[in-house]
Protein backbone atom coordinates (compact mmCIF):
# COMPACT_ATOMS: atom_id res chain seq x y z
CA UNK A 1 0.00 0.00 0.00
CA UNK A 2 1.18 3.40 -0.93
CA UNK A 3 1.13 6.38 1.53
CA UNK A 4 0.54 9.46 0.19
CA UNK A 5 -0.87 13.12 1.10
CA UNK A 6 -3.78 15.46 0.63
CA UNK A 7 -2.88 18.73 -0.94
CA UNK A 8 -3.62 21.40 1.17
CA UNK A 9 -2.38 24.81 -0.23
CA UNK A 10 -5.43 25.08 -3.41
CA UNK A 11 -8.24 26.64 -1.50
CA UNK A 12 -8.44 29.60 0.48
CA UNK A 13 -7.03 33.19 0.04
CA UNK A 14 -3.57 32.23 -0.05
CA UNK A 15 -4.37 29.34 -2.13
CA UNK A 16 -2.64 30.33 -5.42
CA UNK A 17 -0.84 28.46 -8.17
CA UNK A 18 2.10 29.05 -6.96
CA UNK A 19 1.25 28.20 -3.36
CA UNK A 20 0.24 25.06 -4.73
CA UNK A 21 3.51 24.69 -7.37
CA UNK A 22 5.37 25.12 -4.18
CA UNK A 23 3.74 22.22 -2.13
CA UNK A 24 3.96 19.65 -5.15
CA UNK A 25 7.58 20.15 -5.31
CA UNK A 26 7.84 20.07 -1.77
CA UNK A 27 6.10 16.51 -1.01
CA UNK A 28 7.90 14.94 -4.44
CA UNK A 29 11.31 16.07 -2.65
CA UNK A 30 10.02 14.42 0.60
CA UNK A 31 9.78 11.35 -1.27
CA UNK A 32 5.92 10.59 -0.69
CA UNK A 33 4.28 8.66 -4.29
CA UNK A 34 1.49 10.03 -4.18
CA UNK A 35 -0.68 13.60 -3.90
CA UNK A 36 -4.00 14.02 -4.25
CA UNK A 37 -5.08 17.18 -4.92
CA UNK A 38 -8.78 18.79 -4.08
CA UNK A 39 -10.85 20.94 -7.08
CA UNK A 40 -13.16 22.37 -5.08
CA UNK A 41 -14.05 26.21 -5.12
CA UNK A 42 -10.38 27.55 -5.11
CA UNK A 43 -7.33 26.63 -7.98
CA UNK A 44 -8.48 24.37 -10.83
CA UNK A 45 -6.87 21.02 -10.02
CA UNK A 46 -5.99 19.55 -13.42
CA UNK A 47 -4.25 22.91 -14.58
CA UNK A 48 -2.11 23.42 -11.18
CA UNK A 49 -0.52 19.65 -11.68
CA UNK A 50 -0.10 20.59 -15.23
CA UNK A 51 2.03 23.58 -14.15
CA UNK A 52 4.01 21.25 -11.73
CA UNK A 53 4.08 18.42 -14.19
CA UNK A 54 7.89 20.21 -15.44
CA UNK A 55 9.09 20.94 -11.56
CA UNK A 56 8.26 17.43 -9.86
CA UNK A 57 10.16 14.22 -10.73
CA UNK A 58 8.55 11.72 -9.20
CA UNK A 59 5.18 12.26 -7.65
CA UNK A 60 1.87 10.77 -8.84
CA UNK A 61 -0.39 13.80 -9.04
CA UNK A 62 -4.56 12.92 -8.48
CA UNK A 63 -7.15 14.97 -8.59
CA UNK A 64 -9.53 14.41 -5.46
CA UNK A 65 -11.79 15.09 -7.13
CA UNK A 66 -12.99 17.13 -10.53
CA UNK A 67 -16.48 17.26 -10.80
CA UNK A 68 -18.06 15.75 -13.98
CA UNK A 69 -21.83 17.44 -14.79
CA UNK A 70 -19.80 21.15 -15.86
CA UNK A 71 -17.36 19.25 -17.89
CA UNK A 72 -17.80 17.46 -21.33
CA UNK A 73 -16.47 14.08 -21.20
CA UNK A 74 -14.18 15.12 -24.49
CA UNK A 75 -13.38 18.52 -23.41
CA UNK A 76 -11.91 16.71 -19.69
CA UNK A 77 -10.01 14.25 -22.02
CA UNK A 78 -8.51 16.82 -24.04
CA UNK A 79 -7.69 18.33 -20.87
CA UNK A 80 -6.11 15.01 -19.28
CA UNK A 81 -4.41 14.21 -22.27
CA UNK A 82 -2.91 17.41 -22.48
CA UNK A 83 -1.78 17.22 -18.37
CA UNK A 84 -0.46 13.89 -18.77
CA UNK A 85 2.11 15.06 -21.47
CA UNK A 86 3.26 17.50 -19.38
CA UNK A 87 3.25 15.41 -16.34
CA UNK A 88 5.49 12.58 -18.38
CA UNK A 89 2.79 10.39 -16.96
CA UNK A 90 2.43 10.44 -13.80
CA UNK A 91 -0.96 12.32 -13.35
CA UNK A 92 -4.14 10.34 -12.66
CA UNK A 93 -7.55 11.82 -13.06
CA UNK A 94 -9.98 11.12 -10.29
CA UNK A 95 -13.23 12.40 -11.26
CA UNK A 96 -17.01 12.50 -9.30
CA UNK A 97 -20.55 13.52 -9.46
CA UNK A 98 -20.62 16.26 -6.70
CA UNK A 99 -23.20 16.84 -4.73
CA UNK A 100 -26.49 17.78 -5.52
CA UNK A 101 -26.55 21.14 -3.48
CA UNK A 102 -23.56 21.84 -6.13
CA UNK A 103 -24.85 21.08 -9.12
CA UNK A 104 -28.24 21.99 -8.99
CA UNK A 105 -28.18 24.86 -6.72
CA UNK A 106 -25.05 26.44 -7.51
CA UNK A 107 -24.81 25.52 -11.09
CA UNK A 108 -28.37 25.14 -12.19
CA UNK A 109 -27.51 21.63 -13.72
CA UNK A 110 -29.39 18.66 -13.67
CA UNK A 111 -28.75 15.42 -10.72
CA UNK A 112 -30.95 13.37 -12.47
CA UNK A 113 -30.41 9.87 -12.59
CA UNK A 114 -26.32 10.33 -10.96
CA UNK A 115 -25.02 6.72 -11.67
CA UNK A 116 -26.24 6.57 -15.47
CA UNK A 117 -24.89 9.93 -16.03
CA UNK A 118 -21.46 8.64 -15.20
CA UNK A 119 -21.67 5.60 -16.73
CA UNK A 120 -22.51 7.15 -19.78
CA UNK A 121 -19.80 9.98 -18.96
CA UNK A 122 -17.35 6.55 -18.80
CA UNK A 123 -18.34 5.00 -22.13
CA UNK A 124 -16.84 8.30 -23.80
CA UNK A 125 -14.13 9.28 -21.53
CA UNK A 126 -12.08 5.96 -21.50
CA UNK A 127 -11.92 5.97 -24.92
CA UNK A 128 -10.08 9.04 -25.58
CA UNK A 129 -8.29 8.45 -22.32
CA UNK A 130 -6.72 5.31 -24.34
CA UNK A 131 -6.13 7.35 -27.68
CA UNK A 132 -8.98 5.77 -29.44
CA UNK A 133 -11.95 7.64 -30.08
CA UNK A 134 -15.04 7.59 -29.33
CA UNK A 135 -18.11 7.00 -30.92
CA UNK A 136 -21.35 6.28 -27.54
CA UNK A 137 -25.11 7.26 -28.50
CA UNK A 138 -26.85 7.20 -25.01
CA UNK A 139 -29.49 9.08 -23.54
CA UNK A 140 -27.20 11.64 -22.38
CA UNK A 141 -24.18 12.13 -24.45
CA UNK A 142 -24.02 11.46 -28.28
CA UNK A 143 -20.42 11.81 -29.09
CA UNK A 144 -18.50 10.68 -31.89
CA UNK A 145 -15.05 12.06 -31.44
CA UNK A 146 -11.35 11.74 -31.56
CA UNK A 147 -8.20 13.53 -29.68
CA UNK A 148 -4.78 13.59 -30.73
CA UNK A 149 -2.35 14.86 -28.22
CA UNK A 150 0.96 12.99 -28.14
CA UNK A 151 2.61 12.12 -25.13
CA UNK A 152 -0.94 11.93 -22.92
CA UNK A 153 -1.55 8.21 -23.07
CA UNK A 154 -3.13 6.74 -21.30
CA UNK A 155 -4.53 8.62 -18.28
CA UNK A 156 -5.75 5.99 -15.12
CA UNK A 157 -9.20 7.02 -13.79
CA UNK A 158 -10.36 6.93 -10.43
CA UNK A 159 -13.99 7.53 -9.48
CA UNK A 160 -15.38 8.87 -6.45
CA UNK A 161 -17.54 5.73 -5.59
CA UNK A 162 -19.40 5.22 -2.92
CA UNK A 163 -22.73 3.43 -3.43
CA UNK A 164 -23.49 0.42 -4.80
CA UNK A 165 -23.98 0.81 -8.34
CA UNK A 166 -21.35 3.71 -8.69
CA UNK A 167 -18.41 0.88 -7.22
CA UNK A 168 -20.25 -1.42 -10.06
CA UNK A 169 -19.35 0.74 -12.65
CA UNK A 170 -16.24 2.11 -11.37
CA UNK A 171 -14.93 -1.78 -11.58
CA UNK A 172 -16.36 -2.04 -14.82
CA UNK A 173 -14.76 0.88 -16.42
CA UNK A 174 -12.28 2.47 -14.51
CA UNK A 175 -9.29 2.08 -12.47
CA UNK A 176 -10.46 2.46 -9.38
CA UNK A 177 -12.10 4.44 -6.57
CA UNK A 178 -11.10 7.66 -4.32
CA UNK A 179 -13.07 7.49 -0.73
CA UNK A 180 -13.53 9.96 1.91
CA UNK A 181 -15.01 10.20 4.75
CA UNK A 182 -15.25 6.19 4.90
CA UNK A 183 -13.99 4.56 7.50
CA UNK A 184 -12.22 1.13 7.87
CA UNK A 185 -14.83 -1.19 8.84
CA UNK A 186 -16.86 0.58 5.58
CA UNK A 187 -13.76 0.28 3.44
CA UNK A 188 -13.50 -3.29 4.52
CA UNK A 189 -16.62 -5.12 4.08
CA UNK A 190 -18.27 -3.15 1.70
CA UNK A 191 -16.01 -0.61 -0.70
CA UNK A 192 -13.49 -3.58 -1.55
CA UNK A 193 -15.09 -6.34 -2.04
CA UNK A 194 -18.26 -4.21 -3.81
CA UNK A 195 -15.91 -2.58 -6.54
CA UNK A 196 -12.93 -5.61 -7.04
CA UNK A 197 -16.11 -8.01 -8.05
CA UNK A 198 -17.74 -5.74 -10.07
CA UNK A 199 -13.61 -5.18 -12.00
CA UNK A 200 -13.64 -9.27 -11.85
CA UNK A 201 -16.79 -10.06 -13.24
CA UNK A 202 -15.43 -7.31 -16.56
CA UNK A 203 -12.74 -9.10 -16.87
CA UNK A 204 -10.72 -6.62 -15.58
CA UNK A 205 -7.52 -6.26 -12.78
CA UNK A 206 -7.81 -5.74 -9.33
CA UNK A 207 -9.04 -1.37 -9.21
CA UNK A 208 -7.24 1.02 -7.03
CA UNK A 209 -8.84 1.82 -4.00
CA UNK A 210 -7.54 4.89 -2.48
CA UNK A 211 -8.80 6.37 1.00
CA UNK A 212 -8.31 9.80 2.11
CA UNK A 213 -9.02 9.92 6.22
CA UNK A 214 -8.20 12.86 8.53
CA UNK A 215 -4.70 12.11 10.41
CA UNK A 216 -3.17 14.01 12.98
CA UNK A 217 -0.06 13.06 15.54
CA UNK A 218 -1.32 14.54 18.98
CA UNK A 219 -0.96 13.71 22.14
CA UNK A 220 -4.60 15.63 23.35
CA UNK A 221 -7.02 13.52 21.24
CA UNK A 222 -9.98 15.37 22.60
CA UNK A 223 -8.00 18.57 21.20
CA UNK A 224 -7.88 16.63 18.48
CA UNK A 225 -10.88 15.05 17.51
CA UNK A 226 -12.68 19.03 18.40
CA UNK A 227 -10.55 20.18 15.66
CA UNK A 228 -10.98 17.25 13.13
CA UNK A 229 -14.84 18.31 13.76
CA UNK A 230 -14.48 21.78 12.69
CA UNK A 231 -12.07 21.69 10.26
CA UNK A 232 -14.13 19.06 8.38
CA UNK A 233 -17.91 20.09 9.65
CA UNK A 234 -19.54 20.45 6.60
CA UNK A 235 -19.12 16.88 5.50
CA UNK A 236 -21.68 14.90 7.36
CA UNK A 237 -24.08 17.21 6.37
CA UNK A 238 -23.45 16.01 2.70
CA UNK A 239 -25.85 12.85 1.64
CA UNK A 240 -23.12 10.60 0.30
CA UNK A 241 -20.74 11.20 3.07
CA UNK A 242 -23.50 10.94 5.82
CA UNK A 243 -24.78 7.49 4.41
CA UNK A 244 -20.43 6.39 4.81
CA UNK A 245 -20.63 7.88 8.71
CA UNK A 246 -24.05 6.14 9.14
CA UNK A 247 -22.74 2.62 8.09
CA UNK A 248 -19.95 3.23 9.57
CA UNK A 249 -22.21 3.41 12.77
CA UNK A 250 -20.35 6.93 13.21
CA UNK A 251 -21.54 10.37 13.68
CA UNK A 252 -18.70 13.18 13.51
CA UNK A 253 -15.44 13.24 11.19
CA UNK A 254 -13.20 12.14 13.84
CA UNK A 255 -14.76 8.82 14.38
CA UNK A 256 -13.20 7.66 11.63
CA UNK A 257 -10.04 9.46 11.65
CA UNK A 258 -6.66 8.44 12.89
CA UNK A 259 -5.94 10.49 15.81
CA UNK A 260 -2.83 9.85 18.30
CA UNK A 261 0.57 8.71 18.62
CA UNK A 262 2.64 7.13 16.46
CA UNK A 263 1.73 3.85 17.31
CA UNK A 264 -1.76 4.90 17.05
CA UNK A 265 -1.23 5.94 13.68
CA UNK A 266 1.02 2.99 12.29
CA UNK A 267 -1.62 0.42 13.52
CA UNK A 268 -4.19 2.50 12.39
CA UNK A 269 -2.09 2.38 8.96
CA UNK A 270 -1.82 -1.28 8.96
CA UNK A 271 -5.46 -1.94 8.94
CA UNK A 272 -6.25 0.27 6.59
CA UNK A 273 -3.47 -2.14 4.46
CA UNK A 274 -5.07 -5.20 5.98
CA UNK A 275 -8.74 -3.97 4.79
CA UNK A 276 -7.22 -3.99 0.89
CA UNK A 277 -6.61 -0.13 0.95
CA UNK A 278 -4.13 0.37 -1.95
CA UNK A 279 -3.38 3.76 -1.46
CA UNK A 280 -3.83 5.60 1.74
CA UNK A 281 -4.07 9.45 1.35
CA UNK A 282 -3.01 11.03 4.54
CA UNK A 283 -5.69 14.78 4.88
CA UNK A 284 -3.50 16.56 7.44
CA UNK A 285 -4.69 18.84 9.06
CA UNK A 286 -3.68 21.56 12.45
CA UNK A 287 -4.30 20.04 15.84
CA UNK A 288 -1.67 21.80 17.82
CA UNK A 289 0.99 23.62 17.63
CA UNK A 290 3.80 21.62 15.30
CA UNK A 291 1.32 18.83 14.52
CA UNK A 292 1.29 19.25 10.86
CA UNK A 293 4.83 18.62 10.46
CA UNK A 294 5.19 16.11 13.10
CA UNK A 295 2.24 14.07 11.23
CA UNK A 296 4.15 14.27 7.73
CA UNK A 297 7.20 13.40 9.33
CA UNK A 298 6.13 10.34 10.75
CA UNK A 299 4.07 9.42 7.25
CA UNK A 300 7.43 9.77 5.52
CA UNK A 301 9.19 7.98 8.30
CA UNK A 302 6.39 4.74 7.40
CA UNK A 303 7.40 5.13 3.59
Amino acid sequence: MKIGLISVAGEGSNGGLESVVAELKRIDEAGFPFISMPNIFGVDAITAIALAGGQTRNLEMATGVVPTPPRHPAALAQQALTTQEACGGRFTLGIGLSHKIVIEDMFGLSYAQPAKQMREYLEVLMPLLEGKPAAFQGDLYRVNAGLQVPGGVPVPVLIAALGPRMLEVAGQLAHGTSTWMTGLATLGDHIVPTIGAAAAAAGRPQPRVLASIPVALTEDVDAASEACNKAFAIYPTLPSYKAMLDREGVAQPSEIALLGDESVIRNGIDRFRDAGVTDFAASIFPAGPGSVERTQALLKSLL
